[in-house]
């Protein structure tokens, strides 16, 4: 084991260059990957903005019914057209998506106690490498419970995950999920990206907070950043613009849509700052215009 006696603070993350290994790819740290890798991301990953816009209604999974989301089979039909991804359990895909959808999917593949339990850390592996194959998902999404109880669990739900899919060329999206002992730093949030990078996680979701920039230069691949807690509109459209300004490949929404009064508007206004370059002034403008127009 490495000793951690006399080992120095970080301190240059060269936020103004680049990342170095880019090859002829469009999604950071990827290019030594396969070819089916490539293709899944590129799927999840507009070529041309090199960015995505998730859409995340696996809430389900640990909260059961969420204000917003309790007729999925009515919700998804009116938003799938306006984003790039959508994230969601297998039940919820097979039951309330239509198999004609030609979106991005990214299947959650763990679970575990439900929003009851004053611990949800203690998650497993809920659904077989056969099934995501089944379901042609683009990626498998795994929650790592970094500074938690569950921490050893979930580090080895994701590494399990990630084993199989490097099998099936289908990409690991691992989910940051901040330890109730655990502060929303940067310097907790530097720590937790990148041990799930460098266990082989092809795609980090984790939050916006300060210092992002430094957070998104130290992790090899790219960062996709959680809306988190319903914010007001104008709000949720401000930190998604600081979040691509800082370095994030991205967004997913889930409560900052699904739980806006017109979240096909909010979605529309989220993709023009991830993949038009709007500013946050401007994708409020755009947003309030729709409205209007409705």
């Amino acid at each position: 084991m490495a000793d951690l006696e006399g080992v120095k603070a970080e301190k240059n993350y060269h936020t103004g260059e680049p990342f170095a290994v880019k090859g002829n790819f469009h999604v950071k740290g990827m290019a030594n990957q396969e070819w089916g890798i490539k293709k899944r991301l590129s799927n999840i990953f507009n070529p041309r903005s090199g960015n995505t816009v998730m859409f995340a209604f696996d809430h389900g999974y640990f909260m059961g019914s969420v204000s917003g989301l309790e007729r999925l089979d009515l919700l998804i039909p009116r938003l799938r057209d306006h984003v790039d991804v959508l994230m969601a359990t297998r039940g919820a895909l097979r039951t309330s998506v239509q198999p004609d959808c030609r979106k991005a999917i990214a299947l959650r593949v763990s679970a575990g106690s439900s929003m009851v339990n004053d611990d949800l850390s203690h998650e497993t592996v809920s659904v077989d490498i056969e099934d995501a194959v089944r379901m042609n998902a683009d990626c498998m999404a795994v929650q790592v419970f970094i500074g938690a109880d569950g921490q050893l669990e979930s580090i080895k739900n994701l590494s399990t995950v990630i084993n199989a899919g490097m099998r099936y060329s289908i990409p690991t999206l691992g989910v940051v999920a901040v330890g109730k002992n655990m502060e929303r730093t940067d310097q907790y949030f530097k720590l937790a990206t990148r041990i799930i990078a460098e266990l082989g996680a092809h795609i980090v979701k984790t939050y916006y907070c300060d210092k992002f920039e430094e957070v998104v230069a130290a992790c090899p691949v790219p960062i996709v950043v959680a809306g988190g807690k319903k914010l007001a509109e104008k709000e949720a459209l401000e930190m998604a613009y600081k979040s691509i300004q800082g370095g994030a490949r991205g967004l997913d929404m889930g409560r900052n849509i699904f739980q806006s009064l017109h979240p096909v508007e909010m979605a529309d206004a989220v993709g023009k700052i991830v993949h038009r370059k709007f500013t946050d002034k401007e994708a409020w403008e755009y947003y309030n215009d729709r409205v209007k127009d409705k």
